[in-house]
């Protein structure tokens, strides 16, 4: 598989440039970071949570978990993890595990940790399990949009 036309398409339309990492066939975004020579902290990965409102995709580094508490109480929403069966339908052209975690590509509201703002630059999933995007921090940030942020990501 090559990278998601979805995702492709939206980076060309908000004119980003990228750069596509190619990488052995991995299941984690861990043993993506360390198939790819990258440090985890610079992996951003996507998390799909749900409530009665719809779906929420909140970004974080891979080295971090989403602290559903906090990010609760800065929502204001009763949000938990979605499965990613039910989301095969949403992402129709990425491989499940592997959903880039540009929302707006996609029509999902999106949250992001700004422990992302710390890095030069990031890389994520490109809708598979052999490529990453490579973008600086600033194009990244770029993608992310009006999309709300804050602190709610924790090391796992």
């Amino acid at each position: 598989m090559a990278i998601a036309m979805t995702l492709q398409n939206y980076l060309r339309e908000q004119r980003v440039p990228f750069e596509v990492l190619m990488h052995n066939h991995t299941r984690s975004s861990l043993k993506t970071a360390e198939a790819a020579h990258i440090s985890t902290e610079r992996l951003a990965k996507a998390v799909m949570l749900e409530d009665d409102k719809g779906y929420l995709m909140a970004v974080v580094p891979a080295s971090y978990r989403v602290n559903l508490g906090e990010l609760r109480q800065q929502l204001g929403r009763n949000v938990g993890l979605a499965t990613e069966a039910e989301l095969t339908e949403i992402f129709r052209d990425c491989e499940l595990g592997a959903i880039p975690p540009v929302g707006h590509a996609y029509g999902v509201e999106t949250v992001y940790d700004d422990a992302l703002m710390q890095m030069s630059d990031i890389y994520f999933e490109a809708g598979d399990h052999e490529e990453l995007i490579h973008v600086t921090c600033q194009e990244f940030m770029r993608l992310m949009g009006v999309a709300r942020h804050g602190r709610f990501c924790q090391l796992n």
